[in-house]
């Protein structure tokens, strides 16, 4: 037996699921563990190898997306960095761009740098824009300021001097340096991480990694313990922000790569489900205990960016209103994150109005249905009180549900504050919630251009299908598709992509008299990085796929475009530039042929190929019995108020049109097909849900 299993942690619950090659698949769902997020992995692991479910031997891939990365950011809680810098770069950190996210609040204010100035030191020495020596860096005061950063307790470095994108020479010496003073502590070149021009982005990538890469270092070397505690000796793989997988040992050196680890998961998946129903353009809809995320599917592909930000409240990739979190210069999925779960604490803000998250209540104490201390009321119980949540249990009866504390909280904090009936106060908090999950729809297709009507919402997470149809209805979508086991999705799809790295270096030049040759050597150096990577994973020649592509923008342009290498032409630069004026024109509507056009960085992606194809043909859902009961009372609001609704599992709706309204119950997640609306099950047993 061959299992491949695919690990995701949430703010509530960590997701598992075991993939064999037949396309068997079999799924569990635990707490999440905050205080230590190995332990609640390894414990399901060994509970399920306990219980006969999982064979140590027959296990040959662990997969895992993780937010502790996210997490140390927001929270908080990453490592005491130190910055060296060159002389006058010192405040480069805090300068940033001249981007505010909110313009009329005057209260706003941009969140504090990662490294307070005490700890920002500089160095003598200066390499030009070209790579050349205009100062030889000197030594014997940068050993004097990396004792006294040494000195100041610090737990990692980062080490980014001006023009080291062009030559990292001057930044290799300096751990040389450090390396005499302190061999043990992390540390992080830029000109190894990003060499790419932009002294801040490329300053506030490095000090990001730097800030992380203890937290994820310690965090993944306690997983591999408890998986090795319990025999389990197969390598950690981990799944990057930009929907490729990466080894555990790389990850906990360039962490900048899975920030977005575990939303990626889901729009892999959700990807790869469009491509087998046809190559469908979808708008992936994952709503979590703790957030709910959107990305766009165009022809089944997903979109990625060359940054993100993370730490400023709606995570935003690439958006025109930036500069509310922590800049990273990495490439990501395109993806829209809003604070808004099933696990959202909803209060009465003091203008009398009903606030939804972005506090969550996640594990501990957990929604107040969950009868484990919370309070508060909760997306999840205005839901159980709605009916559209299992009033009695979830995860096919092993997670006892108690609708009668979900109705005292919402009764007790929403409804008599504002005089309206338990009902009521439940609809309103579920609209609310819509609302703002709709704002990371919106973020994704009418901000980038698009229709949101053009595409059908694919709902997963444990709550999408929930608030799939409401949310359909606010956006005039017609149609959603809920994949197989959408509960645990976003695990399943940490199963399907390729090991890939990803490599950028800059080359600025005027693409009018293109020096092929110079174009063709950079290429080579950075592909010879790719090649020796894959050949670390194991990656027969045979088994590499080397990826070009380029960045160009209109000279003196402050932004650029990335074009796929045309291949072997003989007019490159005419080719290169027909595809970049076609993208222009795509993404901004305005092409010139007059303008001067200039390149300005090269990417490489160094892919795995498996020896077996990674996505089974049709996934084989494990045997379900049916719901305890086969209707419940479900209020759908003013228009319809509350109805007596038929309950199913996925497996008994066929091929034939099925009337809503119906709850279509699994496992993980409950579809809900509103009065109106009709659902029918379809290929790789994905439910088609039409609304009217």
């Amino acid at each position: 037996m061959d299992t491949r299993i695919g690990i995701d942690i949430g703010g509530t619950f960590t997701d598992l699921v075991y993939l064999a090659p037949d396309g068997a698949l079999r799924r569990e769902k635990v707490l999440s563990t905050p205080d230590d997020y190995a332990r609640g992995i390894a414990g399901a692991l060994g509970a399920a190898i306990a219980r006969g479910d999982l064979e140590v031997g027959a296990i040959s891939q662990l997969m895992h997306g993780t937010t502790v990365a996210t997490n140390a950011i927001l929270e908080g809680k990453g490592a005491r960095v130190a910055l060296v810098t060159t002389e006058g770069f010192r405040d480069v950190l805090e300068i940033r761009r001249l981007r505010m996210p909110v313009l009329y609040d005057i209260r706003w204010r941009r969140p504090p740098p990662l490294v307070p100035r005490r700890l920002r030191f500089e160095v003598a020495g200066r390499i030009d824009h070209m790579g050349a020596e205009e100062r030889p860096l000197d030594e014997e005061g940068a050993r004097a300021v990396l004792a006294q950063a040494l000195g100041t307790g610090v737990e990692a470095i980062a080490i980014c001097l001006i023009n080291a994108y062009a030559n990292g020479a001057h930044e290799r010496r300096l751990r040389e340096i450090l390396r005499g003073l302190d061999p043990a502590i992390p540390v992080t070149l830029s000109s190894e991480l990003l060499p790419e021009i932009k002294e801040y982005e490329r300053t506030s990538t490095t000090v990001v990694n730097a800030y992380v890469l203890p937290v994820v270092r310690t965090y993944l070397g306690r997983l591999e313990g408890e998986l090795r505690a319990r025999r389990i000796a197969r390598p950690l793989a981990i799944m990057q922000s930009s929907g490729g997988a990466m080894s555990a040992a790389a990850a906990a050196e360039k962490p900048i790569h899975i920030i977005e680890s575990g939303p990626a998961a889901g729009v892999v998946g959700a990807a790869e489900v469009a491509r087998r129903l046809g190559d469908l353009s979808v708008l992936g809809f994952d709503m979590g205990g703790t957030t709910a995320k959107a990305a766009l599917v165009e022809g089944g592909r997903f979109h990625r960016v060359g940054s993100l930000e993370v730490g400023g409240g709606i995570n935003v990739s690439g958006r025109l209103l930036s500069g509310g979190g922590y800049h990273v210069r990495a490439p990501a999925i395109d993806i829209a994150e809003v604070g808004a779960g099933g696990g959202s604490l909803v209060r009465i803000d003091a203008g009398g109005g009903l606030r939804v998250g972005p506090e969550s209540a996640g594990a501990a104490p957990g929604p107040a249905c969950y009868a484990r201390g919370g309070t508060v009321p909760t997306v999840t119980d205005a839901n159980v009180v709605l009916g559209f949540v299992n009033p009695e249990a979830l995860a096919g009866g092993s997670f006892p549900i108690r609708r009668d504390l979900a109705a005292a909280a919402i009764e007790a904090h929403v409804a008599r504050p504002l005089g309206l009936t338990l009902e009521e106060a439940a609809w309103g908090i579920h609209r609310v919630a819509d609302a703002a999950m709709a704002r990371a729809v919106r973020a994704v297709s009418t901000e980038r251009g698009r229709d949101p009507r053009d595409f059908a919402l694919m709902a997963f997470g444990g709550n999408g299908p929930v608030h799939a149809a409401t949310i359909a209805r606010l956006l005039e979508i017609r149609r959603i598709l809920v994949p197989p086991v959408p509960g645990v999705f976003s695990a399943l799809g940490m199963l399907f992509p390729d090991v890939e790295h990803h490599y950028v270096r800059t080359f600025k030049r005027p693409l009018a008299g293109l020096d092929a040759a110079a174009l063709e050597e950079a290429f080579a150096a950075l592909e010879r990085e790719g090649a020796q990577a894959l050949a670390a994973d194991g990656f027969v020649p045979a088994a590499r796929r080397l990826e070009r592509a380029i960045d160009l923008r209109y000279a003196g342009a402050n932004s650029e475009l990335t074009v796929a290498w045309p291949g072997a032409t003989g007019d490159l630069a005419g080719a290169l530039r027909a595809a970049f004026a076609a993208l222009h024109e795509g993404q901004y509507g305005y092409a010139s042929a007059e303008e001067g056009v200039e390149t300005m960085n090269l990417r490489v992606v160094a892919r795995g190929i498996p020896d077996r194809p990674r996505v089974p043909a049709r996934i084989a859902l494990p045997g379900e019995a049916g719901p305890a009961r086969r209707a419940r009372r479900v209020h759908f609001g003013p228009g319809h108020g509350t109805m007596e609704v038929p309950v199913c599992t996925r497996m008994e709706l066929g091929a034939e049109w099925r009337a809503g309204p119906l709850l279509v119950e699994e496992f993980d997640s409950t579809t809900v097909v509103p009065p109106g609306g009709r659902a029918r099950r379809i290929a790789w047993d994905t439910i088609d849900v039409e609304v009217a």
